[in-house]
């Protein structure tokens, strides 16, 4: 699946594009945090950047930045050893008055053509629109719920559309309750082996930036992933690549393992086996019966989920090799 598909000048949503396949060396510059900014007319931005890796890059970003008066905050940089190829991920505050939106767009679009990158992508979240994301779930709400109250307490730098399931939920069930609250719709959309209603769903989240799959449990065709064309991120109540499949947590239980985890990724064509954005461990023992073991499992997964959109929604996901991802 074809993860980057917004132009340079004016994506704000981080996609996969390309791999390498060696291994790599990471510098990171670290300077003042945010809350220690001098000025209150200062406000953050994030930039990152994938292209040929050549000499001066480094500075000529730096140089970009500088001449507009803003400051770096901190610069991640890799370079994979003997591979031909560029990462950076560089916060910076600057004076909107002084360095315009549209102005910052042209200075790194020119610094793109420089370097002929693959990917330039530059965002100001005081500024830009949050990102809006239609969120899939089942019948379980743990994940779901979740992602409604970090969006309510401002944690997700994201604008909910709507919720869709192939699950009715009750009318005077809490999260029908806090849908109404809030404004959001809820789409009940009954699925079969035979008429998934992707028609349907593809018409209801053409204006989102990319969906969450909160434990939907129901496998997206490829001829969906292809006509929806953005990012899906999923999250998977087991230690990818192990235990994929139906039945997990079951699956973990029964082979007696004394860590479960849960792993966030992108979906693709093939069944839970997309990049890998996070993943998380809990350790359990002999004394967890089932119970409980689901407990922590479903603990986790709340935890690795709302980290992985965080990450995605700070452009933290970099391509890397094949079906792998770098996360700054």
């Amino acid at each position: 699946m074809n993860l980057l598909r917004r132009s340079l000048s004016s994506s704000f949503i981080p996609h996969l594009l390309g791999f390498s396949t060696r291994t790599f060396k990471s510098i990171r510059l670290t300077g003042d945090s945010l809350d220690n900014s001098i000025s209150s007319s200062l406000i953050h931005g994030i930039h990152v950047f994938h292209c040929p890796d050549e000499v001066g890059i480094v500075a000529k970003l730096s140089e970009c930045i500088a001449s507009r008066g803003g400051n770096i905050l901190n610069a991640d940089v890799f370079v994979p050893e003997n591979k031909n190829v560029f990462y950076s991920r560089s916060e910076f505050i600057f004076d909107p008055a002084k360095w315009p939106r549209a102005q910052m767009d042209e200075d790194f679009l020119k610094l793109s053509r420089m370097f002929n990158a693959m990917r330039s992508v530059v965002r100001v979240p005081s500024i830009d629109p949050k990102y809006k994301i239609a969120v899939f779930a089942s019948k379980q709400d743990h994940c779901l719920v979740d992602l409604l109250h970090g969006w309510q307490d401002g944690r997700l730098p994201v604008h909910i559309t709507s919720v869709i399931s192939n699950h009715d939920r009750g009318s005077n069930t809490h999260v029908i309750r806090f849908l109404e609250r809030h404004g959001i719709p809820y789409y009940y959309i009954p699925t079969n082996k035979t008429d998934k209603s992707e028609k349907e769903i593809l018409d209801l989240v053409q204006d989102t930036d990319f969906l969450v799959l909160a434990r939907y449990m129901q496998v997206l065709s490829e001829n969906f992933l292809r006509n929806y064309g953005k990012d899906i991120i999923n999250i998977h109540h087991g230690l990818l690549p192990s235990f994929k499949g139906g039945s997990p947590a079951r699956q973990a239980f029964d082979a007696g393992v004394k860590l479960i985890g849960a792993t966030s990724h992108f979906v693709n064509e093939e069944l839970d086996a997309g990049p890998i954005i996070e993943q998380m461990v809990e350790r359990v023992s002999h004394r967890d019966n089932l119970q409980s073991f689901v407990q922590k499992s479903q603990d986790v997964e709340k935890r690795c989920l709302a980290k992985a959109i965080k990450s995605y929604c700070e452009l933290r996901v970099l391509p890397y090799v094949e079906n792998r991802t770098v996360v700054f």
